[in-house]
Parts: C-alpha cells; sequence; structure tokens
C-alpha cells in the first residue's frame, strides 16, 4: 500500500476540517477571489470576511470597481489598513477593464503583471479560482514548509525564500489544485500557528522535522531583530462653529495616501499664525489630547493631537482642492485612516456628552 504523500493527507484533512465556506468561495470567481487575497494580505480571515461581504456589495464585479471613484474604494477600506492594497485594486481594475475587456487574466504572467499581485498571490488566485496548478507562498504557507522540514534561516531571505519556493513546488499536487491550496493556508492559520501549534491535530506530524526533533518554536527562524524606528507628528484638529472638522486629502504616495486626514504641522510651529495663513481661520481656543501611538510595519508613529477651536473669517478653505469641512452627523463617504476614525469618534463623543450634562 502506497504511503500517503504530503498533498494526500492534507486533503484527506481539508475534506474533514478545512474552511469550506468562506463569502470568497461561494461562487469563486476570478474577481472575488482576487479581492479576498488581497485583502488577506497581512490581515486575519475574522477581519476580513465583513469587509469582503461590504466590498462585494458594493461592487459585485470588476466593471463597477474600475467605475468607482478612488474615495469611495478607500472609504470602504478604512480600518482594515495597509491602504496601498485598496489602491492597487482601484488600479487593477482600470487596467484588467481597459486591457482585458474586462475580464480578469487566467494566465500566470499576465496576472502577475497586475498591481499589488506578486507570485504568490496570483498563484493562490488562479488556483481557487481556477484549479490552475501553481503552488503558493503566503505568511501560513511559509510557516508549515519551514517547520515540516527543518527550513534554516528567516524565511524573507532571498535563499531562504527560493528553498521554500522549490519544497512548495514539490508538494503541490496535480489534482485538486484549488482544495489543497485552501487546505495548506488553513493548516497554517488554524493548526500550525505562531504560536502554540496544535502538532497532533496535523495531518503531516508523523513526518515533520521540527516537531520530530521537539522544535516547532525554532521554527521559521525569527527575522533578525531591528530597533523600531520612532516618528511624531502633530494633528490640528480645527474645529469652527459649527462643528464641522477641517480635513485634507493626503498624497497618492507615502503612509495612508489618498486618504483623509487632519492638517499636521511641526511642533514648534506657531499654530495660530500657521492656521491664520493656511487656512483662514483664527484659534479662538485650544485643547491638547494624551499622545495617540499607531504602529505601522516598520515604525512608530506618535501623534499629538491639537484640539482648535476656530473661527472661519471666509469660505474660501472650502473652494480649495482636497480640503472639506466634515460633519460627522452628516458624514461624506471619504477614506479615513484608524487614528483619524478614532479622533473623530472622540471629538463627536464629547459633543454626545456635553449636550447629554447641559
Amino acid at each position: 500500500m502506497p504511503v500517503p504523500t504530503f498533498s494526500s493527507r492534507l486533503l484527506a484533512w481539508f475534506d474533514r476540517h478545512g474552511r469550506q465556506d468562506l463569502p470568497w468561495q461561494h461562487d469563486a470567481t476570478p474577481y472575488r477571489v482576487w479581492v479576498s487575497e488581497i485583502m488577506l494580505q497581512q490581515t486575519q480571515v475574522a477581519t476580513v470576511i465583513p469587509y469582503f461581504e461590504r466590498f462585494m456589495q458594493r461592487f459585485p464585479d470588476l466593471e463597477t470597481l474600475a467605475g468607482a471613484s478612488i474615495d469611495e474604494v478607500l472609504h470602504l477600506w478604512s480600518g482594515l489598513g495597509y491602504y496601498s492594497r485598496a489602491r492597487n485594486l482601484h488600479k487593477t481594475a482600470g487596467i484588467v477593464h481597459q486591457q482585458h475587456h474586462g475580464i480578469f487574466p487566467l494566465n500566470i504572467a499576465d496576472t502577475v503583471n497586475l498591481p499589488g499581485i506578486g507570485p504568490s498571490t496570483a498563484g493562490a488566485i488562479l488556483a481557487l479560482s481556477a484549479n490552475q496548478r501553481h503552488p503558493i507562498l503566503d505568511g501560513n504557507v511559509k510557516r508549515v514548509l519551514a517547520r515540516h522540514d527543518a527550513v534554516d534561516g528567516w524565511p524573507g531571505s532571498p535563499a531562504v525564500e527560493k528553498l521554500l519556493w522549490l519544497l512548495a513546488e514539490r508538494y503541490t499536487p496535480n489534482k485538486r489544485v484549488a482544495a489543497y491550496t485552501q487546505a495548506i493556508m488553513d493548516i497554517g492559520a488554524t493548526v500550525c500557528t505562531r504560536t502554540r501549534p496544535r502538532c497532533v491535530s496535523c495531518p503531516v506530524m508523523d513526518d515533520c522535522a521540527a516537531y520530530r526533533s521537539d522544535a516547532t518554536d525554532k521554527f521559521p527562524v525569527k527575522r533578525p531583530r531591528q530597533s523600531t524606528p520612532l516618528r511624531t507628528t502633530t494633528m490640528l484638529i480645527l474645529v469652527d462653529e459649527q462643528g464641522s472638522v477641517l480635513l485634507q486629502q493626503r498624497p497618492p504616495a507615502g503612509i495612508w495616501g489618498g486618504l483623509w486626514g487632519f492638517p499636521e504641522t511641526d511642533a514648534h510651529d506657531d499654530i495660530a499664525s500657521w492656521c491664520d495663513q493656511h487656512m483662514d481661520c483664527k484659534v479662538v481656543a485650544t485643547e491638547s489630547w494624551p499622545t495617540l501611538t499607531h504602529v505601522f510595519s516598520h515604525f512608530r508613529l506618535d501623534i499629538q493631537p491639537l484640539i482648535l477651536r476656530v473661527s472661519r473669517q471666509d469660505q474660501a478653505v472650502m473652494e480649495r482642492p482636497g480640503t472639506v469641512w466634515y460633519n460627522a452627523r452628516q458624514p461624506l463617504r471619504l477614506g479615513l485612516a484608524a487614528p483619524v476614525r478614532s479622533l473623530l469618534d472622540k471629538l463627536e463623543g464629547q459633543k454626545e456628552n456635553h449636550v447629554t450634562h447641559c
């Protein structure tokens, strides 16, 4: 009797224990799978599901997404983070609309050439939506393979990543590719987890080198420690007599690219003169809130919120492109970064508390 292969054991496990009722698994078109794969980059399934469902309700097909404004796309993405993913989704939809007649390409070379889609994401899209045989190597898969074969070295280094790709290619079966692709992602997400892996539930435990040597905590090898840079900024929350808040659209590149947020300035600037000169506003009162820390993948940002009660000298600022007075009670559909959304909610909460106690 032949020994069950790596893939056959994963498939048998998947048939009994795998996740087979995720929203993007129903009507698994290339468009739906593509959106889900982009959302799942560096984000957990439980977080993605409600975003995916709202996104599909508003943009049920590629043509609808291609015809939407980037503001609306970023609005629906608000809170999910890594906003370059949303910008690339919108850009890719336009490219597919123009260059591929609105039909998502089912060729690996064409797919990899689309913005925001690397080899692993392209492989997952084509495997899950078209059952094409392509290996994948996302974070979960790297962890499973690094432990199973006791791959030494940090997976982010080129030499180690090359070895992991060879293993991914070796283990990917010729049949039931879609099921296998979901299976190995599920194993990494639910069994071969980053901490406290449930090895006794793993279908490939018997020949897992890390398990057999009691070294699951040593694989994959952790990234070499690096100090996390700290940046600081002062966010100016200008509130006018009607309670509207001034928002500016950020440049398309950089952190929170294309999103709307508060004006930022150096803490040593003369804030009153800055508001008068740049925003046609006179500062009536100021209030400093506690520092808010937001952690990015490569640095920490300490945000000093400064509440400025202002009187608007004229309406000229409303005419400036990329600037808007935002009323939380009649919100516009704008993309807002998580700290901006949090500060707006806090400001609105203060208003409600003030009304309650009056």
